[in-house]
C-alpha cells in the first residue's frame, strides 16, 4: 500500500480545493510557465472561446518574441508550445473545429520566427510543428472545411516551408482536400511552375556564395527553392491521388535510373499492380561501380526482391536475399532467407552463414553479426583469432560486445576491452578515459574466470606492460583504485 505522502492525485484530494489552490499560487509564483498554464485552465473552464483567447493572446506573444533561444531555453518554449497545441486539439477542438483549425494555423505561422532566433539541434521543436501539422489534417477533416479554400491555404504554407515545418502536409491533408481540393491544389502548383522568373539586372544581384560553376546568386537559390517546392507537392499530389504516371512524369529520364528512385517508382507500381513495370523500372537502375564499395543500396534491393516475390519469382528474390547477406552481413536478409527454406534445410544454410561471417575480411563487420545474431562462440573464436586487429576506436559497440561475450567468453570479452583500453591510451584519448579506466576494472574482475591465457599476456602482466607504457597518463592512472 503507498503512504499517505506518497504524491499521486488521491492522497492531494485530501488536502480540499482550499488548500490546494493556495498551494498552486504559492508554487506558481516567479514561474511563468505555471502561470499561464493555471490561466488557460481557469480559461477553459469558462468557455472554449475564452480558452481560444488566451492561446491567441499566447501565441502573438511569442511571435512578437526576439530573444535568441539557445540550447538552454529549448526546453521551455518546447514546453510552451507543446501546452499551446495540446490545447488546441484536445479542448477548443472539441467544441469549435473551426476555430481549431485557425489557430493551428497560427500556431504552425510561429515556426520561421521561431528557428530563425534558435538551435533546435535536438529535433525537440520540429518535432511539436510536425505534430500540429499532422493535427491540421485531422481537424480539417472534422471541420469539413471547403476543399478549394483548404487548398489555398496548404499551398500558401508550402511556399513557406523554409524549415521543414510543413513537410507531409499534403498526404496528412489529402482526406480535407478530396479530389477537388487536390486538383486545384496541382493547378496551382503548375501556374506557380510557370511564373516567369524575375532576374535582376546584373549590377542589382546579390551574391551569397561560390560554387564549382562560379557565384551564387541570390536570385538562383530562390529559382531552385520554387522548382524543388512544386517538383516534391506534384509528387506528394500524385500520391494522394494514386497517380503513380504522375509521379514519375516529376522524374527526367536520367533521374529515374537513379537507384532510390527507381525503388520509390517500382514501390508505386507495384501498389498499383503493375508489377512487370516496377522491376523493368528497378532494372533500369544504374549503380555506382567501385572496386572497393560493393555496399547493397538496401531501399532498391528489398523494392525488387518484394516485386520478384509478386511477380512469382522466388528463386531470384532468394538469390538477391543471400546477395545482401554476403555482400553486407545483414541479419535481417539472412532471416528472410532462412524463414523462406524447407525444414531442415534452413539448419544446413544458417551454419553456411556463419562459416561465411567468421571467415569476412571486415573483423568488425563480422563481429557485429556474430554478436547479433548470436553466435557468441563464433565470436569469441574469432575475437581470439584476429584479436590484433581489433578497432579499438568503434567504442560505440564494442562494450556492448564485451558485455554480452563476458558469462561465457571471458577471455574473448576481455581482448575485446583490451582493444579499447591500448587504443584509447596510445592515442592519449583523455575524453574516454573515464571508461577506459572502467574496462580496465572489468578486465580485473573477469581475470580470475580465465583458466588459460594460452598466447595472451595475463592480467596481471598486461597490467604491468601499461604501467611501464604510459607511466606518465597520470590523469588514466588517478582512475584505478
Amino acid at each position: 500500500m503507498a503512504s499517505k505522502t506518497t504524491l499521486n492525485a488521491k492522497n492531494l484530494e485530501v488536502l480540499g480545493a482550499a488548500r490546494l489552490a493556495e498551494l498552486l499560487i504559492e508554487i506558481s509564483t516567479g514561474d511563468a510557465a505555471a502561470k499561464r498554464r493555471l490561466r488557460m485552465e481557469l480559461a477553459g473552464k469558462g468557455s472554449p472561446g475564452e480558452l481560444a483567447k488566451e492561446i491567441r493572446k499566447r501565441l502573438t506573444s511569442i511571435a512578437r518574441s526576439q530573444s535568441f533561444i539557445d540550447w538552454r531555453s529549448v526546453r521551455a518554449i518546447a514546453g510552451d508550445l507543446e501546452t499551446q497545441r495540446q490545447a488546441i486539439v484536445e479542448k477548443v477542438a472539441k467544441a469549435d473545429t473551426t476555430e481549431a483549425l485557425e489557430l493551428l494555423w497560427r500556431f504552425m505561422a510561429l515556426a520561421t520566427s521561431i528557428f530563425e532566433r534558435s538551435d533546435d539541434g535536438s529535433g525537440t521543436i520540429i518535432g511539436i510543428f510536425h505534430d500540429a501539422c499532422e493535427d491540421i489534417g485531422h481537424v480539417a477533416a472534422l471541420a469539413k472545411v471547403n476543399p478549394i479554400a483548404f487548398a489555398d491555404r496548404v499551398f500558401d504554407a508550402l511556399v513557406v516551408n523554409n524549415y521543414g515545418q510543413y513537410d507531409g502536409l499534403i498526404g496528412i491533408a489529402a482526406p480535407a482536400l478530396g479530389p477537388s481540393g487536390l486538383e486545384h491544389l496541382k493547378q496551382r502548383m503548375i501556374d506557380l511552375s510557370n511564373q516567369p522568373v524575375k532576374r535582376p539586372a546584373d549590377k542589382d544581384r546579390r551574391a551569397i556564395g561560390w560554387g564549382s560553376g562560379g557565384t551564387i546568386y541570390e536570385d538562383e537559390i530562390a529559382e531552385r527553392s520554387r522548382l524543388s517546392t512544386v517538383s516534391l507537392a506534384l509528387k506528394d499530389i500524385a500520391d494522394a491521388q494514386g497517380d503513380v504516371d504522375s509521379f514519375i512524369g516529376q522524374y527526367d529520364e536520367k533521374t529515374r535510373k537513379v537507384p532510390k528512385i527507381a525503388a520509390e517508382i517500382g514501390k508505386r507500381l507495384l501498389a498499383a499492380g503493375r508489377a512487370e513495370e516496377a522491376l523493368a523500372f528497378i532494372d533500369a537502375a544504374e549503380h555506382r561501380k567501385s572496386d572497393s564499395w560493393d555496399w547493397p543500396d538496401f531501399e532498391w534491393e528489398d523494392a525488387r526482391i518484394e516485386v520478384l516475390d509478386v511477380l512469382g519469382r522466388p528463386e531470384e528474390a532468394q538469390a538477391a536475399r543471400w546477395g545482401c547477406f554476403e555482400r553486407s552481413l545483414s541479419a535481417d536478409h539472412l532471416r528472410a532467407y532462412l524463414k523462406r527454406l524447407p525444414d531442415f534445410d534452413d539448419v544446413e544454410a544458417e551454419e553456411k552463414a556463419l562459416d561465411y561471417a567468421q571467415r569476412s575480411r571486415n573483423l568488425m563487420q563480422a563481429l557485429f553479426f556474430l554478436v547479433s545474431w548470436p553466435a557468441l562462440g563464433r565470436a569469441a573464436n574469432l575475437v581470439i583469432q584476429r584479436a590484433a586487429e581489433l578497432d579499438g576506436d568503434q567504442y560505440e559497440f564494442l562494450p556492448r560486445a564485451a558485455d554480452t561475450l563476458a558469462a561465457k567468453h571471458p577471455l574473448a570479452a576481455t581482448l575485446v576491452l583490451r582493444a579499447l583500453i591500448d587504443f584509447a591510451l596510445t592515442h592519449s584519448r583523455s575524453s574516454r578515459y573515464k571508461h577506459t579506466a572502467r574496462h580496465f576494472l572489468e578486465c580485473s574482475s573477469l581475470s580470475s574466470a580465465i583458466r588459460d591465457f594460452g598466447a595472451f599476456e595475463t592480467h596481471d602482466d598486461y597490467a604491468a606492460r601499461l604501467r611501464r607504457e604510459h607511466a606518465k597518463k597520470a590523469s588514466f592512472w588517478s582512475l584505478i583504485p
